[in-house]
């Protein structure tokens, strides 16, 4: 059943966040569904910018709409991550997704306020919600390249004016993670600091992390022994979504860790059989591994074993 994440966020805020999960084909469509199902948690699925160009955006709908009568009793919402303006436009329109996200936050404070309003104003009128970005997280994935002198953390004295004047319903926030597998060196953590005062600011209201893939460093190592190259590749501590979500984040995105599973499964598999060509075989086995590790990361999250009681919820 597809929802609004408005709603999602109204059920988990202060108790568990929920997984946002970017999805490309069929197999992660199948071992995402399944995953979930698996461990009982609602979920968001993400379709960015670069999803929609690597095929016909009509396919990932249709593969989205199967996969909803597959599995019924699943409850997820369908998002539209790092939206240009159009993007978000063109998604507004198709009548499909549940939410989309404007992303400007490269843009001057009161230029960011203003794009965010437009695309407001259009998805609240076909009754769709807008999640928009205020500081800018580093690093590199798809369509984003930040570098690190580039990146800036949420001011929480701005976030509350941010979302008063534009109209948002929920915020990314930008507490210290980055796009890519290469986010940390060292032993940085969240800033938490800075996570507690925006949720002062706006009491009550969906806060979201981007880039908080963790980047299992078995995963890593298992990709290296297999041909990888993938030096000092390191992630987010997955043992601080709770208290993360205690400060008011209902939605964390995840999109890295499922392309390292994917690596992983293809390179383990054609090392190990040299004379295979039936993608349908390391396809399979991908599909159960990305579901153990979507039931693992629900774990992390909190949003395991919530499905019913969110069912309650909903009515």
């Amino acid at each position: 059943m597809i929802v609004t994440t408005k709603k999602l966020f109204e059920a988990a805020y202060g108790n568990y966040a929920i997984g946002a999960y970017n999805i490309n084909n069929l197999e992660q469509t199948m071992g995402l569904f399944e995953g979930n199902l698996m461990s009982k948690a609602p979920f968001i699925i993400q379709i960015s910018r670069g999803a929609r160009d690597y095929t016909n955006k009509l396919m990932l709908q249709a593969l989205i709409n199967a996969a909803d009568e597959v599995f019924p009793e699943a409850i997820f919402a369908v998002h539209l991550d790092h939206g240009d303006e159009q993007t978000c436009y063109d998604c507004i329109e198709s009548g499909f997704y549940s939410s989309v996200m404007i992303d400007a936050s490269h843009e001057p404070f009161e230029k960011n306020i203003e794009i965010t309003k437009r695309v407001v104003d259009a998805a609240h009128a076909k009754g769709l919600v807008v999640e928009a970005e205020l500081g800018q997280l580093g690093g590199v994935e798809e369509h984003i390249k930040v570098s690190e002198s580039e990146a800036r953390l949420t001011n929480p004295d701005q976030a509350k004016e941010f979302v008063d004047r534009s109209g948002c319903d929920s915020l990314a926030v930008a507490i210290g993670t980055s796009h890519g597998a290469f986010k940390f060196s060292g032993s940085q953590s969240l800033h938490f600091d800075v996570l507690s005062q925006i949720q002062k600011n706006l009491p009550g209201f969906p806060l979201v992390m981007h880039g908080s893939s963790s980047v299992p460093q078995e995963e890593v190592e298992r990709i290296n022994k297999a041909g990888g190259k993938l030096q000092g590749a390191k992630g987010v501590d997955a043992n601080e979504f709770k208290q993360a979500a205690k400060l008011g984040v209902t939605k964390i995105n995840i999109d890295t860790d499922g392309r390292l599973v994917w690596t992983r499964v293809h390179r383990e598999y054609f090392m190990e059989h040299p004379e295979g060509f039936d993608l349908r075989k390391p396809g399979t086995i991908f599909m159960k591994e990305y579901a153990k590790y979507i039931a693992a990361k629900n774990e992390k999250l909190g949003s395991t074993g919530q499905l019913d009681a969110l069912r309650k919820f909903l009515g």
